[in-house]
């Protein structure tokens, strides 16, 4: 366990699951790279990278000459991509803090990547200009975050399961603050930090039982639902209903559930 007010935390459970996360979201993650032109030589930076299961993607992409600069407020995380780098002999500049701390007047960057980290800031604009000070004429910055996080989606309808989702998306909004539906600012932000915009893409999963892509929010719901007892969101009695209602849906021959509405904003320095 670690105090560092990661919402979802970032125990042992947790990492499975970003694992987990990461296999479903790849595919998008690198058809974004491809749009950015991220390449061999180039320094990238994962903002916010938990433990690094694009940090190592994009190291491979740079290759030995070039560079990912890693941040993350999690020392767990940071610890856990050490190990990754030097498993694999990548080239990986790794930085604990968090981003109101981030020190990037020193690095000049080809390229910038984040992902659901924007939307738990109380101010990302300043993050967001230190970012742009931080890039090279010509960098580009993608942006992967939610749109409308209260399309999250159950069929057929379960009330307790609801219940919860409505839980935590309130729990988003009065424990960790900021604005979970950053996405639908971003390019406007982009241009008032002086970017152009080259590319929008909206980014949703409709998930059934049979599919692999089900065990994304299945365990996401599965590990979150509980610590709402303690936030003080739900009882545990609603938290025991909700997931054996989850358990139930994912029984019935077509049930499906919408994942948040995401999008993707890639922009470029001028």
């Amino acid at each position: 366990m670690e105090d560092n007010n990661y919402i979802l935390g970032t125990e042992r459970e947790e990492l499975r699951r970003l694992g987990l996360q990461h296999q479903v979201w790849a595919m998008e993650a690198r058809k974004a790279w491809e749009i950015a032109e991220f390449d061999a030589g180039q320094c990238i930076l994962d903002l916010g990278s938990g433990p690094g299961f694009c940090t190592r993607d994009l190291a491979y992409i740079v290759g030995v000459g070039g560079k990912v600069i890693a941040v993350d407020k999690s020392k767990n995380y940071i610890d856990f991509l050490e190990n990754v780098k030097q498993l694999h002999g990548l080239n990986i500049d790794l930085r604990h803090t968090d981003f109101d701390n981030l020190d990037l007047s020193n690095d000049q960057l080809d390229g910038v990547f984040v992902r659901w980290a924007l939307g738990w800031l109380s101010d990302p604009m300043s993050v967001l200009e230190k970012v742009v000070d931080a890039m090279l004429p010509g960098g580009v910055i993608v942006a992967q975050e939610y749109y409308e996080w209260n399309t999250f989606t159950i069929s057929p309808q379960y009330p307790a399961l609801q219940t919860g989702i409505d839980a935590i998306l309130k729990s988003y909004i009065e424990v960790q603050g900021g604005d979970i539906n950053i996405g639908k600012n971003l390019s406007s932000y982009f241009f008032d930090l002086g970017l152009e915009v080259i590319s929008t893409r909206p980014l949703s999963r409709l998930v059934t039982p049979e599919q692999f892509h089900w065990q994304w929010p299945k365990s996401f719901l599965e590990i979150y639902l509980p610590k709402l007892v303690n936030l003080g969101f739900l009882t545990t009695k609603q938290v025991e209903y909700a997931l054996d209602e989850l358990y139930q849906l994912e029984q019935i021959d077509g049930a499906s559930i919408l994942c948040p509405q995401m999008i993707e904003v890639v922009a470029i320095k001028p």
